[in-house]
């Protein structure tokens, strides 16, 4: 694996773990330049100054994920987290709607389609779900990697078995954006938290949706929702935006100042980059394991390895500066540009310890 000397240089000026950390599944590191930008804004509101470049900030951040995504911002909202928007998209469904699901994907994904009540949710192996469109599915809602284990969804079979059928399509890129090139354009409707791959805070999620807004109603639209934000905190808003942001949850703003220079760093890095050095890390990984007579799940191409039977290690593994995660009794690392060939060397010489 190789990476060119500017990629080296942006992250060794932004990161010094102080651990060998492998767990940007569950929290991705913050950049030097995000932690002085939470700095300046909480200085910035400490000291009573007017919070326009904050909110500046979002805007700023709604246009550079546009770019990650590959759509316009005008079809950007900006809100706090997967499981409201997946709100958004579940009380939009006619009653008796079918939803398509992935077994054991990510809660935030399906709860708001199960709390409904009243629609038909249907969940098959991760493998299956692009086999398993039928007539009459509505929606197809899915990571397009698996927090659990890492698997990534065949996307480009998914949209077309959607397509075929006309079913709509719903893609969490929380375990993906960042690393794995997105292509939002091809899904009726996309979503991401920021605290994970991008490297950002916590507090934000974008949701993508099409020109036409699907369908979608603004359930929880508040002052932020309007065409003329400052002229909508009275009354009902009498002008909804004409962009997504009529989708829009009021913003935590000391969030949105950091995550705007996380995101610069991943466009300086570079997605196609990040996605090479990132997988490069996994391989190596699950080459190891190998050698040590374990068998990871089966993910190529992932930048999240997940080992059965290894979970109960992490305990022991974070006492020895090597964090990871534990889940469902997998022992899951996760690769990121913060990462090294050492970081990897590492852990796989405490497991054969």
């Amino acid at each position: 694996m190789e990476t060119t000397p500017t990629f080296d240089r942006l992250v060794r000026a932004e990161f010094a773990p102080r651990s060998t950390y492998l767990n940007t599944a569950s929290n991705g590191l913050l950049p030097a330049r995000t932690v002085a930008a939470l700095q300046e804004a909480a200085v910035l509101r400490a000291e009573g100054r007017p919070l326009t470049p904050l909110h500046e900030d979002v805007e700023a951040c709604r246009a550079a994920y546009a770019r990650l995504a590959g759509v316009p911002a005008t079809r950007v909202a900006a809100g706090a987290s997967v499981a409201a928007h997946t709100g958004v998209i579940a009380a939009s469904l006619p009653a008796g709607a079918e939803v398509l699901t992935a077994e054991d994907d990510f809660t935030s994904v399906l709860n708001p389609f199960h709390v409904r009540g009243d629609l038909k949710v249907r969940a098959v192996p991760l493998e299956r779900i692009a086999e398993s469109v039928r007539p009459g599915t509505a929606l197809v809602a899915v990571s397009a990697a698996q927090s659990a284990d890492g698997r990534v969804a065949d996307l480009a079979a998914l949209r077309e078995a959607a397509r075929e059928h006309g079913a709509r399509t719903y893609v969490d890129f929380s375990q993906a954006a960042g690393w794995l090139p997105m292509a939002a354009d091809a899904f009726d409707f996309s979503v991401s938290v920021s605290f994970k791959w991008l490297l950002g805070p916590h507090g934000t999620a974008f949701l993508v949706v099409p020109e036409d807004f699907g369908g979608l109603t603004p359930v929880l639209a508040g002052w932020v929702a309007g065409e003329a934000p400052w002229d909508s905190c009275y009354g009902p808003v009498q002008e909804l935006a004409r962009s997504a942001r009529r989708f829009d949850l009021t913003p935590a703003l000391f969030t949105f100042a950091g995550l705007r220079r996380s995101l610069e760093l991943i466009e300086e890095l570079g997605v196609a980059a990040v996605h090479a050095h990132d997988v490069a890390l996994a391989d190596r990984f699950r080459d190891g394991l190998a050698d040590l007579g374990h068998t990871p799940v089966p993910a190529p191409g992932s930048a999240i390895v997940s080992v059965p039977g290894l979970g109960s290690r992490q305990v022991d593994l974070s006492r020895a500066g090597i964090e990871v995660s534990d889940r469902a009794g997998n022992l899951r690392a996760a690769f990121h540009v913060y990462n090294t060939t050492d970081d990897v060397d590492r852990l796989l010489g405490a497991l054969a310890g």
